[in-house]
C-alpha cells in the first residue's frame, strides 16, 4: 500500500515557485528530513505559497511539507502516527481538543469553547485549541491510527466523518450542513455532515491506516459506512445483500455508501463500531 502527499492540484508535488531539492533544513531545531532521507522543499516565504510535500512510497514513511509559516512532518505511520508542526513566529494552527502530546515552551496555547445546538446534534467538537508560534507542537489521534495531510485550494469542499479532524491552518473553515433524511438515517453520520473549505492545510486522522481511492469520471466505489474518513466524490446510501460481510449487517443485508467520481475518498482500515463490539466481547461477564 502506498501513501499519498497532500491532496490538491498536481502542482502541489513540485513545491510551487521552486523545484524540490535534497538539502536538509533546520529551523528552530526542527529537521523535517531527519532520519528517513525524505526530501523537503521550501518555496517562497510569500503567504500565497503552495504547500510542499513529498510522496512516501512505502508502507511506513514520513510525510513532510510546509505551508506558509508552518512546517509539518508525520511520523510512525500507519497506526501510531504523530504530527510534528514547526510554527514560525506568529503563525497559528488549530487542533482538536486533547490532541496535544507535547510542545515547546515558546508556543502559546489558547482554548476556545463554541456552544451551539447544531454541534450538540452533530457530535461536533465543542472545544478547540489554538497554537501560536514560534516553536514545535506534537499532535496525535486519541487512539492508534493514521494521519494524512490535505491541501485545501479554496475551490474544493471536503466532507469529513465525525472524528476525522485533527488540525488545520487558520485559513481552513469547518462547518456542518444538513443532509437528506435517508442519508442521515443510514450513512452513520447523522443529520449533519461535517465540511472543510478555504485555503490551507488540513490534517485528518483515522482508526487504523488510511487508504486513498481516486475516482475517475463515472467510476464507482462502494464503502462500508464505518470506514469513511473524508471524501469529495458524490455518494448515495443503499442497502445491499451483504451476507454478513459488512460491519452493519445483522440480517444478511448491509448499508453502504456508493461513491461516484470524479473525486477522492479516504477510507480507514478499522471500524470504530466493530472495535467497540470486539472490546465489549472481551470483557468478563458480570455477576
Amino acid at each position: 500500500m502506498s501513501h499519498n502527499p497532500p491532496v490538491g492540484h498536481p502542482s502541489d508535488l513540485v513545491a510551487g515557485p521552486s523545484q524540490p531539492h535534497e538539502t536538509e533544513h533546520h529551523v528552530g531545531g526542527f529537521t523535517p528530513s531527519a532520519h528517513r532521507g525524505d526530501e523537503v522543499s521550501h518555496g517562497s516565504s510569500h503567504h500565497s505559497q503552495q504547500p510542499v510535500a513529498h510522496h512516501a512510497s512505502s508502507a511506513i514513511q514520513n510525510t513532510v511539507g510546509s505551508f506558509e509559516g508552518v512546517q509539518f512532518r508525520i511520523d510512525h505511520r500507519d497506526s501510531n502516527s504523530l504530527l510534528a508542526l514547526n510554527l514560525h513566529p506568529g503563525y497559528q494552527v488549530q487542533g482538536k481538543s486533547g490532541a496535544m502530546v507535547a510542545m515547546a515552551a515558546s508556543v502559546q496555547i489558547t482554548g476556545k469553547m463554541k456552544l451551539s445546538f447544531r454541534k450538540m446534534l452533530t457530535g461536533g467538537e465543542m472545544t478547540s485549541s489554538t497554537f501560536t508560534g514560534p516553536g514545535e507542537v506534537l499532535l496525535a489521534p486519541e487512539i492508534w491510527g493514521d494521519i494524512v495531510p490535505i491541501y485545501l485550494d479554496g475551490q474544493t469542499e471536503w466532507n469529513l466523518s465525525r472524528d476525522a479532524f485533527l488540525a488545520s491552518t487558520m485559513g481552513v473553515t469547518k462547518t456542518s450542513k444538513a443532509q437528506s433524511f435517508g442519508k442521515a438515517m443510514f450513512s452513520g453520520e447523522g443529520l449533519f455532515v461535517h465540511k472543510a473549505s478555504g485555503v490551507g492545510m488540513l490534517w485528518i486522522q483515522s482508526l487504523g491506516a488510511i487508504v486513498q481511492k481516486q475516482l475517475k469520471q463515472g467510476e464507482q466505489w462502494i464503502v462500508d459506512n464505518g470506514h469513511l474518513v473524508a471524501w469529495t466524490a458524490s455518494y448515495a446510501v443503499e442497502r445491499i445483500a451483504a451476507g454478513g460481510f459488512f460491519s452493519g449487517s445483522h440480517t444478511g443485508e448491509g448499508l453502504v455508501c456508493r461513491f461516484t467520481g470524479p473525486g477522492t475518498v479516504f477510507i480507514q482500515t478499522r471500524n470504530p463500531s466493530s472495535l467497540g463490539a470486539w472490546i465489549a466481547a472481551q470483557m468478563p461477564a458480570q455477576g
